[in-house]
């Protein structure tokens, strides 16, 4: 039974790291004329109303984006991160937040693609409404994201960013992440992936960057936020990682501009830092 929804974390300090890593790839992509695909395994619902019953719940948000909205001297990066969430609340209000989805629809240009997969009966009818009317470039399929890439892989034009961010629900959720990253770059092995991931105290999470190495990518960037220190009932998360395989060259140059400035704003307690480490070949 899947459960998970992501309107109660929408705008979180993780939404905040992997959002704004998201736009950095894509603008990077759009930097080449030739057409390129964004591929979401686990889309949610597209985008999220901040005082709806869900978000307001826990309203994470406060403690994410909200910190960063009115703050001064933001690095490029973030500034541009912002910009975006700024489009959906033009009366300089936060009550929208954007999801993956929605993000990617404005990044991409008239001959791009986003291919869109959800499993949740609820939020794949919301993120259908998202897109209505949006024709072919952008395609919704309710179902398993990971199934959806063996099919899709490798894309028309040989480019594309590969977004995997599951609900960590269970622990079947870190073996196949490993599982699908594995044979998507046997299909696809030039394509840039981007995988979300809680940290968390159980042994799952903490193993799950190591497993991302041992899957032999020539070119990797990991990227880590923590905003306190992990808790010592060992329950909640205390941050979250990116792993982007093939990554951008200009990514990790951006990151160290950017998590210092980010990760002082998201701090919660003592503990807040960030971390980047890559491989190249």
């Amino acid at each position: 039974m899947l459960s998970y929804r992501h309107a109660f974390h929408a705008g979180n300090h993780a939404d905040v790291l992997k959002h704004l890593i998201l736009i950095q790839i894509a603008e990077y992509l759009k930097e080449k004329p030739a057409s390129f695909w964004i591929i979401d395994t686990h889309a949610g619902a597209g985008r999220y109303e901040l005082e709806s019953t869900h978000a307001s719940k826990l309203a994470e948000y406060r403690d994410g984006v909200g910190r960063l909205w009115e703050a001064k001297g933001l690095p490029p990066a973030a500034a541009d991160y912002l910009d975006f969430v700024r489009m959906l609340n033009p009366d300089g209000k936060l009550r929208h937040y954007p999801g993956s989805p929605w993000l990617a629809s404005q990044l991409l240009r008239p001959e791009d693609r986003l291919r869109l997969y959800e499993l949740h009966s609820t939020d794949v009818k919301l993120l259908q409404e998202c897109f209505k009317g949006a024709g072919r470039q952008i395609q919704v399929t309710a179902g398993d994201g990971f199934a959806g890439l063996k099919a899709i892989l490798p894309p028309p034009p040989r480019r594309a960013l590969v977004l995997i961010d599951p609900s960590y629900e269970t622990r079947d959720d870190y073996t196949n992440v490993v599982k699908g990253l594995q044979e998507a770059l046997k299909r696809f092995p030039t394509g840039t992936y981007a995988l979300w991931y809680p940290m968390l105290s159980k042994l799952e999470s903490r193993k799950l960057p190591d497993r991302l190495k041992a899957l032999g990518a020539k070119d990797w960037l990991h990227a880590t936020l923590e905003v306190t220190a992990p808790s010592k009932d060992g329950f909640g998360m205390h941050g979250s990682g990116m792993f982007v395989i093939n990554p951008p060259w200009t990514l990790e140059r951006k990151l160290h501009e950017t998590l210092p400035r980010v990760t002082e704003l998201l701090a919660q307690g003592e503990g807040a830092k960030f971390t980047l480490e890559s491989e190249s070949a």
